[in-house]
């Protein structure tokens, strides 16, 4: 019992030293961590405003129809919780694993290959929140100033939604990682991130893709994330929104169970 006892404070501390060691690193650089943020934003001035000015409203899957900004940045919240997470999880994961050899040295303490993998998960998910929370903070102040970006009380959901998706893309993103080879391989992860940017109904609805296409870009992981997050800014929720949660925290669990897996084939096989 006592054992027991002990057992779950170190399963759920263990982690957090990862996360401890990756702020101590980055805690004369942060701004290097928080400047992902202004990628999305950049989107929203650029596309939300600018053509937002030109194309006026746009119709949502209920029938409604909200001014084109207000479509847009749910999607570009989803994409700067994805970003964060990806970033992490993907080029920092691979220099950590391959040349700084840190969890070699890890693994050398009461720390487990399943401790690393959750701790850099969890790091990857305060990374990510960074994100969503500027680009929230952007958002609230846009609507004091009358743009009124998100348009329903759900919208004060749209935080911990972000941090599903963020979750989702983080497990991914490192079993992906896992397999990496030398940093050219990160062209096909970048392959796979860039269309699901530019086609998940991040900037228009996917009414104006065949029926075939459409059925594909909802499987999509970022479609799911957009559709969830938009949902709840424009005060338009459907059942939908449980598959979304359920899709993303089912990637990122077994996104996890790979890295765990993966790990502990190149560290200790």
């Amino acid at each position: 019992m006592n054992a027991l006892r002990l057992s779950v404070p170190a399963a759920v501390t263990r982690p957090t030293r990862m996360v401890e060691r990756n702020l101590l690193v980055y805690r004369r650089t942060f701004m290097v961590i928080f400047s992902g943020f202004f990628e999305p934003l950049f989107y929203l001035f650029s596309m939300g405003f600018g053509m937002g000015a030109l194309i006026g409203a746009v119709q949502l899957d209920n029938g409604s129809s909200v001014p084109y900004a207000v479509f847009v940045a749910p999607a570009l919240l989803a994409s700067s919780a994805m970003n964060g997470a990806i970033y992490e999880t993907s080029n920092n994961f691979f220099y950590k694993l391959k040349y700084a050899k840190l969890y070699d040295a890890v693994i050398a303490t009461p720390m487990s290959l399943s401790d690393v993998a959750r701790g850099e998960i969890l790091w990857a998910l305060l990374r990510g929140s960074l994100y969503v929370v500027g680009f929230l903070a952007v958002i609230a102040v846009l609507g004091i100033g009358g743009l009124g970006l998100i348009s329903s009380p759900l919208g004060i959901l749209a935080f911990p939604a972000a941090m599903v998706v963020g979750f989702g893309f983080a497990g991914a993103g490192m079993a992906a990682s896992t397999f990496v080879r030398k940093w050219q391989d990160f062209d096909i992860l970048q392959l796979a991130i860039m269309p699901m940017f530019l086609f998940s109904g991040t900037f228009y609805p996917i009414t104006a893709y065949p029926p075939a296409l459409q059925v594909f870009v909802q499987c999509t992981p970022l479609y799911r994330g957009v559709h969830l997050i938009r949902a709840l800014t424009t005060g338009t929720p459907d059942l939908w929104m449980a598959a979304d949660v359920a899709y993303l925290l089912v990637m990122g669990l077994i996104g996890l169970w790979i890295v765990a897996k993966r790990l502990n084939r190149l560290l200790l096989a």
